[in-house]
């Protein structure tokens, strides 16, 4: 009997994963524990181990198809084995028999089961939770939308050519005929403002968004278009600091099997500078604005399929040496793929580092609905005076991006003068 392979719940918020990467064909011979797809959600991505020997008899969940968990998104069996019935059904055929109540006609045509007409209640139209969040954020009516998803099902790139194109926005197709013409229509070629010019395609190499970087792309588009993002920087002299590091090196490697690094003594500098200016540690949500209690704090961490940011909760109860730890353990989950979603979600504010790569400043986005991201560049050699003498000084650049719908220029200029201030007398950061 063929054994199902099922969308796993890679953490307790996951409402929705999908298929970045099917990396076996139906018919290929399978051996329990290997990989056979990629899976991803908001944030995150793992490898998914076939659950038994034998052939991948079906796929019934293609690439870039968001499904809920549970679901079964393909069958591995015997060779030669039948699957039947039912359990031959695609996840867009099974959503096709959900909208309808019933089974999929059998006069369909050879192209795909016929659309539903498009409910008018908007709860009952098919439509993914990130473009439905969208959507919602800007104020369209998804009734009135035309989705060239699996069974007319809105994805986020309808939302997206909605936000840029208002007026093309009509009411929902009449007909299942209309509504398959019309996603025809929007997948026969790119518009005008997406084609590539003449002669660039038989040079160019096309890479799928799928996965983590879909996910990637829809929060960094969202953010820029849903907030008022303004970004200060300055320098911080960091000298001291250096020193103290490697003074305390290797104490808390000896006695505490931690190596210290800038990064742990920037976190720290963040928290005690966040909890003196809470306007910084806040959320714009539902046009208010939330000032949190305590510091949850978001690690960007660079991986090779994009970037994840894990989340230490109540690092305001930390030490130096505690946030070390967390940094380095979270940042060792990501890397080898071992965190679960809720360990990406609910940072009120969020650090990322391009300082290895040799980078001054730059310009972070927010992490909404954060207020705030400090981005931290690489420690510079300058010469800087010291009352009359001139010295060499170590300085590091930091960029602060705000959402000036929250607080306006003067205390997000306190805020990242405080964590100036702190890394400028680091005994206050292990005091």
């Amino acid at each position: 009997m063929a054994v199902e392979v099922v969308m796993p719940k890679l953490g307790m918020a996951m409402k929705e994963g999908s298929v970045s990467l099917w990396h076996k064909k139906e018919g290929d011979p399978v051996t329990k524990g290997d990989i056979i797809a990629n899976i991803g959600s908001e944030k995150i991505e793992t490898d998914l181990e076939a659950p038994a020997d034998g052939v991948l008899l079906k796929i019934a969940v293609p690439e870039g198809e968001g499904v809920p968990p549970g679901t079964v998104i393909g069958y591995i069996g015997q060779p030669g084995e039948q699957v039947g019935g039912a359990a031959v059904r695609s996840a867009a055929e099974s959503a096709a028999e959900d909208s309808s109540g019933g089974a999929v006609s059998d006069s369909a045509p050879a192209g795909g089961p016929v659309l539903a007409e498009a409910p008018a209640h908007g709860r009952d139209i098919k439509i993914s939770p990130v473009a439905r969040k969208m959507a919602d954020a800007a104020g369209l009516d998804i009734a009135k939308l035309t989705g060239t998803g699996p069974q007319g099902r809105i994805t986020k790139e309808d939302v997206e050519r909605a936000i840029a194109n208002p007026a093309a926005v009509s009411s929902a197709p009449a007909s299942a005929g209309e509504a398959a013409a019309s996603s025809a229509g929007a997948n026969a070629a790119p518009s005008a403002a997406t084609a590539v010019p003449s002669g660039f395609t038989e040079h160019a190499e096309q890479i799928p968004v799928a996965g983590i970087r879909k996910v990637i792309a829809a929060r960094m588009h969202e953010s820029l278009h849903q907030s008022a993002q303004l970004t200060l920087t300055l320098r911080a002299d960091v000298t001291d600091l250096l020193a103290l590091q490697r003074q305390m090196s290797e104490t808390a490697q000896r006695q505490h099997e931690v190596k210290l690094t800038v990064t742990d003594f920037i976190a720290r500098a963040v928290v005690l500078s966040l909890k003196r200016h809470k306007q910084m540690n806040s959320a714009y949500i539902d046009d208010r604005i939330h000032v949190f209690d305590h510091v949850h704090l978001g690690i960007a961490v660079a991986l090779d399929k994009g970037l994840v940011v894990p989340v230490i909760r109540h690092a305001d109860q930390y030490s130096v040496l505690d946030l070390s730890r967390q940094i380095k353990a979270l940042a060792l989950q990501a890397r080898n793929g071992q965190l679960g979603s809720d360990a990406l979600q609910g940072s009120t504010f969020t650090i990322t580092n391009l300082g290895a790569y040799g980078i001054d400043f730059f310009t972070p986005i927010l992490n909404t609905p954060e207020a705030g991201i400090l981005g931290v560049g690489g420690v510079a050699e300058m010469p800087v005076y010291k009352g009359d003498d001139l010295q060499r000084r170590s300085l590091l650049p930091l960029s602060l991006t705000f959402d000036h719908r929250v607080l306006d220029g003067a205390p997000a200029a306190e805020f990242l003068r405080a964590v100036k201030d702190a890394l400028e007398d680091p005994y206050r950061l292990v005091l």
